[in-house]
């Protein structure tokens, strides 16, 4: 019996099934699919669930799901992961009307065999596995190393003297001036292999003309870009953990099979939320975690390119028993997720700070990392406030408060639904916090409360 089958899936609520879709379109389809009549053939042993969904052909699609993973496949053409009928599958298992393989017949071959084929990748792909790259000729890889940090020093040394040339110049008129210098400077940086670099100068040239006391930003995101540069040229006289963290915004990255040889750190881990943001070309995904022992906050992070959405599709509201491997850095957020153990459960509540111990937290971590632009925080007995320039949330008690910002929930629906959860009465709400406020992603009603995911 595999470790699949030795497993029971515990079952999800609707809720934590429409929070894996890709889109408000995938939730309003997959909730449409999930009847009964359209389904056939479905079953669940151990961890999988599959089933038949009727389409426009005369064959029907094939779905199944890992909820281990959550990993899903489908024979339908669609781009999204999950597509609308992996959704209604997972909609129609949460309702209970998809249930134990029936009597005793095991799960189909088809279903057989992509769980072994997952698996098999799994294994290739695990730290130890037969696909690590623990190989390699290790002279060859320090002289590229050598090469690449000669490149991105002189990539900040040519940013100083770019940025000393604006400051001389002044900014006021930096906004007449358009993109082309910020373009141009930001290829510079990437031709120096310096990515990190690059984003900021572009995100520099978004800044001029961009309304508001615009020019005072731009100085301060100009001093912060400065100093970036000097740390990077500096590297040898930071601490340790400094110096990784200005590696890591410059844009150097460390392999995840690396990161998953080196130590772990395996905790039930509570998915907080998870926030996507695409471009034309790319979707993020932004996956945070907290561990139940540690009270270690973590952040995963993914991409999806053409019109994929980023994997894993975590719910909000598991649990998760895992190992996370951290990224080096003076405030060790983001990780990798490795082995994972047992079955997923649904989570607790997780516990939280006032409003002022969230500020305070949030001002240690930028003396240790200037360059931050969020930090995760949940506050605990909290009430959402509209208001005429803007919503806030603030202490039960009305001590402190602070304004909530454009992003995550936003405005509109996602900041009324958080309301209509509080009902005027103090909640928990996990959120980024940030130099313009907290952005609120997921909301609490009680003890025991399921999570109410508030982005859209």
């Amino acid at each position: 019996m595999d470790g699949m089958d030795g497993q029971r899936a515990e079952r999800w609520t609707a809720d934590q099934v429409l929070a894996l879709a890709p889109d408000a379109s995938s939730r309003k389809a997959g909730t449409a699919l999930a009847t009964a009549a359209r389904w056939s053939g479905t079953g669940s042993s151990g961890t999988a669930v599959w089933g038949l969904c009727a389409g426009s052909g005369g064959t029907p699609y094939q779905a199944v799901v890992d909820t281990a993973g959550p990993a899903f496949r489908c024979g339908c053409p669609s781009r999204k992961f999950p597509c609308k009928h992996a959704l209604a599958l997972l909609l129609l298992w949460a309702g209970g009307e998809v249930g134990p393989a029936a009597h005793g017949g095991g799960r189909p071959d088809w279903v057989t065999e992509w769980l072994d084929a997952r698996r098999a990748r799994e294994e290739r792909t695990s730290p130890g596995g037969r696909g690590t790259s623990g190989g390699g000729d290790p002279e060859a890889a320090r002289r590229r190393a050598e090469r690449r940090a000669g490149r991105v020093a002189a990539g900040a040394t040519e940013l100083e003297r770019r940025l000393a040339d604006l400051l001389r110049d002044g900014l006021a008129g930096a906004d007449r001036e358009g993109y082309r210098r910020w373009d141009e400077t930001a290829a510079r940086m990437v031709d120096a292999q310096a990515p990190g670099l690059a984003s900021r100068v572009r995100e520099l040239g978004a800044l001029a003309g961009s309304g508001g006391d615009w020019p005072s930003r731009l100085l301060e995101e100009t001093a912060l870009l400065h100093l970036l540069a000097r740390g990077c040229l500096r590297q040898d006289a930071l601490p340790a953990p400094l110096a990784a963290t200005v590696r890591s915004r410059v844009g150097f990255t460390v392999d995840s099979a690396e990161l998953l040889a080196g130590p772990t750190v395996r905790d039930r881990w509570l998915v907080l939320a998870r926030h996507d943001t695409a471009d034309d070309r790319l979707t993020t995904r932004r996956t945070w975690l907290h561990g139940e022992a540690t009270a270690r906050t973590a952040l995963l992070l993914s991409f999806g390119a053409a019109g994929r959405a980023p994997e894993p599709a975590l719910p909000v509201g598991l649990g998760l028993d895992a190992e996370l491997a951290f990224h080096p850095g003076a405030r060790q957020l983001r990780a990798v997720l490795g082995p994972r153990h047992d079955t997923p459960l649904p989570g607790r509540v997780p516990p939280g700070v006032p409003v002022a111990a969230a500020l305070g937290a949030y001002g240690e971590a930028l003396a240790d990392d200037p360059w931050l632009d969020a930090w995760p925080v949940v506050l605990a007995g909290v009430v959402p406030i509209p208001g005429g320039t803007g919503w806030q949330v603030a202490d039960g008690d009305g001590s402190d408060a602070v304004p909530v910002t454009a992003g995550g929930a936003g405005a509109g629906a996602g900041l009324w639904r958080l309301a209509a959860v509080s009902g005027g009465h103090p909640v928990t709400v996990f959120g980024e916090l940030g130099h313009q406020g907290f952005r609120p992603f997921t909301a609490w009603g009680g003890a025991g409360a399921e999570p109410v995911p508030l982005t859209v």
